[in-house]
């Protein structure tokens, strides 16, 4: 195998492709990122099929997941061969358990899975793929500063930025599989009616295990998210 580059690379905790929650969250997206297909997305009255399309579009090329290490370029000289070694030790180091029981809320201005309680252990996962990952990881240029700063950040997100490429980690860190982007001019009674039908969709599933790491790649600048592979936590 060619130890090739794709532009982006990212670390995500993702429901195995045969899960039941994998096939609720590609349906509501609108596209499954292990086999590429796009899918026919719910019906949700009071809500357009052109409407709910818009909504889900940022996630749905992302594909479905709770970021563990936001996208970031490889260094010159590393390819996905050195990725999926590194991965693979890191993975070593962490038991497999199971997250809390996943349910549907406003996180900031877009709707979201969260974890009932402290996700204790996907945390700890999480801080460990930012740290251990980020010798692999390409500084980021004026250009991709400038891009994150567009969003308003504070002193400290900032810090987080220059030093680790991504203003929410560590502390700022909140787990969680994006439903909808932003949802600006969105009446409240939509608001509602998307509340209500992604509550029937996710919230009666079973809690999810925490058993691998997903590597997912954005093979071309501004390609969908592809799933690359799951690599298995110790048991």
């Amino acid at each position: 195998m060619a130890n090739e580059q794709p532009h982006r690379v990212a670390l995500y905790w993702a429901p195995r492709p045969e899960s039941a929650l994998w096939q609720a969250g590609c349906q509501w997206l609108g596209r499954d990122a292990a086999t590429g297909k796009l899918l026919p997305q719910p019906a949700i009255d009071g809500i357009t099929t052109e409407v709910f399309e818009a909504l889900t579009a940022e996630p749905r090329r992302y594909g479905w997941h709770a970021t563990l290490k936001p996208p970031f370029r490889l260094r010159e000289g590393t390819g996905l061969l050195d990725l999926d070694q590194a991965v693979q030790t890191l993975a070593g180091q962490f038991k497999a358990g199971t997250l809390p029981a996943l349910r549907v809320e406003p996180l900031g201005n877009f709707l979201a899975l969260r974890p009932q309680g402290t996700p204790v252990a996907a945390n700890a996962l999480a801080a460990a793929c930012v740290e251990a990952l980020q010798p692999l990881s390409r500084p980021l240029s004026a250009e991709d500063l400038q891009r994150r700063r567009r969003a308003p950040l504070t002193p400290h997100q900032d810090a987080l930025l220059q030093r680790w490429g991504y203003p929410w980690v560590f502390d700022e860190f909140r787990f969680h599989c994006s439903l909808t982007g932003p949802l600006d001019g969105l009446d409240a009674g939509s608001r509602e009616a998307l509340m209500q039908a992604a509550g029937h969709r996710f919230n009666h599933l079973p809690p999810e295990p925490l058993n691998s790491i997903a590597i997912f790649i954005e093979p071309t600048p501004g390609a969908d998210f592809q799933l690359h592979r799951h690599l298995g936590l110790s048991t």
